[in-house]
């Protein structure tokens, strides 16, 4: 019993920072341990937020609460224009969220895409992140409220390269070619940051993105 409450305790994030064994996250520090409890101290603590989204790993303003109403709103958000070397305005998400998706396209992304194509990810094209909404096509045994009503999930839809080239999730998803290797890997290796990483294979609601959120759940297709 202990352990199964220890193990809730660091999943969630709810220990006190200041009370916990592990190292402050290092967004520059590929393969770090224990990576998801440490993304999700992040999203407890709005002090911790400021202290780990840094450039140049990624470009974020802190921004002010939103107390959740009904399911809706945030507690610990921010306003991203750049993450792990690209471009991506996102205007609310939450800190976890914001961790993930940094480290996600510089240590699995980038490298990835140098790779295969011999050339950056210039910017990222996404579907959104805050909405009030329940989830979409939801299975029967899920609660109502989609993540993207707490600003914890992100929909990515595409990537633009140094060199010009497009690379469309519902485009080059389904493909034997390189853009389709290059969107199969990085999406496998979204699962090391998000709780749930879900995409085309999923439900044809996805079909055109990719759904990365840190709720409680944990999913990957």
């Amino acid at each position: 019993m202990l352990a199964i409450a220890l193990f809730v305790v660091f999943r969630q994030g709810v220990l006190p920072t200041w009370l916990s064994p592990l190292p402050a996250l290092d967004l520059s520090v590929p393969n770090a341990w224990f990576v998801d409890w440490r993304i999700a101290e992040v999203g407890r603590s709005r002090a911790l937020c400021q202290r780990v989204l840094r450039q140049p790993m990624i470009t974020a303003t802190a921004i002010g609460a939103n107390p959740v109403k009904d399911g809706c709103g945030w507690e610990n958000a921010v306003r991203i224009s750049r993450a792990g070397g690209a471009t991506l305005s996102i205007g609310t998400v939450s800190c976890e969220v914001a961790a993930g998706v940094a480290m996600w396209m510089a240590h699995d992304v980038q490298p990835l895409a140098q790779e295969i194509f011999g050339s950056r990810v210039t910017s990222v094209q996404h579907m959104g992140t805050y909405a009030c909404r329940n989830f979409i096509g939801r299975r029967s045994w899920l609660p109502g409220r989609s993540q993207h009503a707490t600003a914890n999930a992100l929909d990515v839809s595409g990537f633009t390269l140094a060199n010009g080239r497009r690379i469309s999730v519902l485009r080059n998803w389904s493909g034997s070619g390189p853009e389709a290797r290059f969107l199969r890997e990085i999406h496998a290796r979204a699962c090391r940051y998000f709780r749930v990483a879900i995409g085309p294979e999923y439900n044809t609601y996805h079909r055109d993105h990719f759904h990365y959120d840190r709720g409680s759940f944990s999913r990957c297709k």
